[in-house]
């Protein structure tokens, strides 16, 4: 007498508003691309070692299934997208119209940000040029209904096209009308993602116009203070605040992820050392003043900024055990003024983007004083101006005017956004050779082009005929 399909019905509204609450991908990315970039060095082995984080300074091809791995990644950020579509097809269901357009404004964006990620995360960087032939993953526009689906791979030129067509169709329906607007895309936060999407494919205009609409019109009231909101107060404190759903108004997007990255990204052997501390946290910035972030933990083996703090789920009372969870920040205005920052340049706009760099270091530079630490045009074009003429070499080209503008966002960008991932997709994005050293002096390089910048999709996504990434 039971359904053999005994799911909740989802027949309102509401339901469908609830459902959309796990569209969100509930895992991390970080601790396994942050040990990828530059920005990791050898503490040696005083330090903890963290399998995840050692195989990924590496490059090596992994398939664990714990949390903070690549495996866990993708199936959580499919289960996300299971999750939007299943919402998609109950707002079809129940006929849509109006009362429901908002939902599907929400429900497309988590689509196109899961496929999204997955797509930057296990392909190659987009190329116009070779988008069609290189492999993408695959994009589900359907609920689940059978127990093992046949699935193959699409090309990435297929992914961006999707992406792109539920970004535009998506916006324009969303409705700033939720009980807790940071864990959900709001039509800021979705312009954000826009604006990042955007900066992939190399449209700087469209860049331009969504960071626009992400920033409001307000700008710099709305990036992270970190020399008044966050430099004053204690480690504690800073945690707190920057992961604020509600005192953070940098903050676009989170989301609450199943994780342990808190309990050693810090500790970890291959994380921030002695000179990665100098490189990415140098006494002065480039204006001449100090940075307002203060490094915490004594010695290189513990050396961190505050970001992340734990909140333990207890599943079994008895037994104590349970899940660990940590906010991460997925979109933020900081985020957003920097990608205009780079599309103005490419644009010719030099002045325009000279302001929002110095937007960028206003907040996060002690004693700041706009009227004399303000960067000019020239100034930028003589601080920044690469020692490597092809250090950053994305499918298009950068202009000679642009190119020290570019090398000052991505340089601000990897002091903002240190630990938290978005490194690895600057990386990629514009070719960048990474070279890991051990203690021992001894250097691992991942060249442009290299094929191990696509992290292998998992074995048992393999095992069901999606074909594995080229080695």
């Amino acid at each position: 007498d039971e359904t053999p399909d005994n799911r909740t019905t989802i027949d309102s509204p509401e339901k469908i508003a609830e459902l959309l609450v796990g569209a969100y991908p509930e895992a991390a990315y970080a601790p396994f691309l942050e040990p990828m970039t530059d920005n990791a060095g050898d503490k040696g082995p005083s330090a903890e070692e963290v399998r995840i984080n050692q195989e990924m300074f590496f490059w090596r091809d992994i398939n664990d299934t714990d949390v903070d791995t690549p495996t866990n990644y993708w199936n959580e950020v499919f289960e996300a997208i299971a999750q939007a579509n299943q919402a998609l097809a109950s707002i079809e269901e129940l006929g849509g119209g109006d009362a429901l357009n908002s939902l599907k404004g929400e429900a497309l964006l988590c689509r196109a940000y899961g496929h999204f990620m997955l797509v930057s995360v296990f392909s190659k960087a987009y190329n116009p040029a070779t988008a069609v032939s290189d492999l993408g993953i695959t994009y589900i526009k359907q609920p689940e209904t059978v127990l093992l689906g046949s699935y193959t791979r699409g090309s990435v030129a297929n992914v961006y096209e999707n992406i792109r067509k539920d970004i535009e169709i998506g916006i324009p329906l969303i409705e700033d009308s939720y009980n807790v607007p940071a864990y959900h895309f709001t039509k800021s936060a979705a312009h954000a993602f826009a604006s990042r999407f955007y900066l992939h494919t190399g449209e700087w205009q469209k860049v331009i116009d969504h960071s626009n609409q992400a920033l409001g019109g307000n700008d710099i009231s709305v990036l992270r203070n970190w020399e008044g909101a966050y430099r004053p107060r204690t480690y504690s404190e800073q945690t707190a605040r920057y992961i604020s759903s509600t005192f953070e108004p940098a903050n676009l997007l989170l989301v609450s992820a199943e994780s342990i990255f808190n309990r050693n990204h810090f500790s970890a052997r291959y994380q921030l050392d002695n000179i990665k501390r100098d490189q990415i946290f140098p006494t002065f910035n480039d204006t001449g003043k100090r940075w307002s972030y203060d490094v915490f933990g004594s010695g290189d083996l513990f050396y961190n900024v505050p970001k992340f703090t734990e909140y333990f789920k207890v599943t079994n009372q008895a037994a104590s055990t349970g899940e660990a969870f940590v906010t991460f920040v997925l979109l933020s205005t900081d985020e957003v003024i920097l990608n205009r920052a780079e599309a103005y340049a490419m644009i010719g706009q030099l002045g325009s983007a000279a302001d929002d760099i110095n937007k960028a270091y206003a907040l996060k530079t002690r004693d700041y004083n706009p009227n004399t630490d303000a960067l000019s045009v020239t100034d930028i074009q003589t601080i920044f101006q690469p020692e490597e003429p092809n250090l950053y070499t994305p499918f298009y080209t950068i202009p000679s005017r642009a190119l020290p503008f570019i090398n000052a966002v991505l340089t601000i960008k990897r002091t903002v956004f240190y630990n938290e991932g978005l490194r690895w997709f600057d990386i990629k994005r514009h070719n960048i050779v990474v070279n890991h050293r051990d203690i021992f002096g001894n250097s691992y390089l991942l060249p442009k082009d290299d094929l191990r910048r696509a992290i292998q999709i998992p074995e048992a996504a393999q095992s069901f005929g999606l074909t594995e990434n080229p080695r």
